[in-house]
């Protein structure tokens, strides 16, 4: 469409010369109708967690109650990530959500290259806290003119938490909460602050039950870390 031609029909929607607006992703990049109070996403299932964030902030920008409606298929052929950023979408809808839908995205793209070009990657493989440390501890090196080193595995493995927090969905149904418990676990250096932390879980989310391993993996990456192991591979078996 020319870009004469888009400015008119913009022009005349926003004046309500007409009521209902058939367009591509163009509008998630930040127009403004305070009168449009209903949005009906097609294939919701196949647009990203900020893209459909984006798209749900065209409408409810004045006082008037507005829908997003979110179209897919049978919910039998969604793929896995697609439920989860659905879910995403449908839990976090309070004001200031955007800081933690993003954090949701890290959970299910995995953080991208910072000096490469791939744009998601195995955050997930790694832990969100070790990934930090990781990307701090290269920081630091760039900037004293080292070369950054293979650090991650020192100190101990911290990927387990991320694998067993993923499991803990529909033990810590809040996503806020589940992400906060990810960097507690992760941060628990001795006996005594997981023991603490184990207690506090039991008596916000109740008993553990099929959950233990939540709390049992980072006791085994506790023990790790003072016998001096690297690195434990829970992926192994024996044949």
């Amino acid at each position: 469409m020319p870009e004469r031609e888009l400015e008119r029909v913009m022009r005349d929607f926003y004046q309500q010369r007409f009521n209902v607006l058939l367009c591509t992703t163009i509008i998630e990049t930040g127009i403004d109708v305070p009168s449009a109070n209903t949005i009906i996403i097609h294939r919701a299932d196949r647009f990203g967690l900020a893209q459909l964030h984006q798209l749900r902030g065209r409408v409810g920008r004045s006082h008037h109650q507005a829908y997003a409606y979110l179209m897919i298929p049978d919910p039998e052929a969604l793929t896995k990530n697609a439920e989860k950023r659905l879910e995403a979408i449908q839990n976090l809808e309070e004001l200031g959500s955007g800081f933690y839908l993003a954090m949701h995205d890290l959970e299910i793209r995995g953080a991208g290259e910072v000096l490469g070009e791939s744009q998601s990657g195995n955050m997930q493989e790694v832990g969100f806290d070790l990934y930090t440390q990781m990307l701090n501890a290269a920081v630091r090196a760039l900037r004293s003119a080292a070369s950054p080193t293979c650090w991650p595995l020192a100190g101990g493995d911290r990927d387990q938490p991320a694998r067993a927090g993923a499991a803990a969905a529909d033990y810590v149904n809040d996503v806020h909460q589940r992400l906060s418990l990810y960097k507690k676990l992760a941060s628990c250096d001795d006996d005594d602050t997981l023991l603490s932390m184990q207690e506090e879980l039991i008596d916000r989310y109740g008993k553990l039950r099929r959950r233990r391993a939540l709390i049992e993996t980072h006791r085994l990456r506790l023990v790790a870390e003072k016998l001096g192991v690297k690195k434990i591979d829970a992926s192994a078996r024996s044949s």
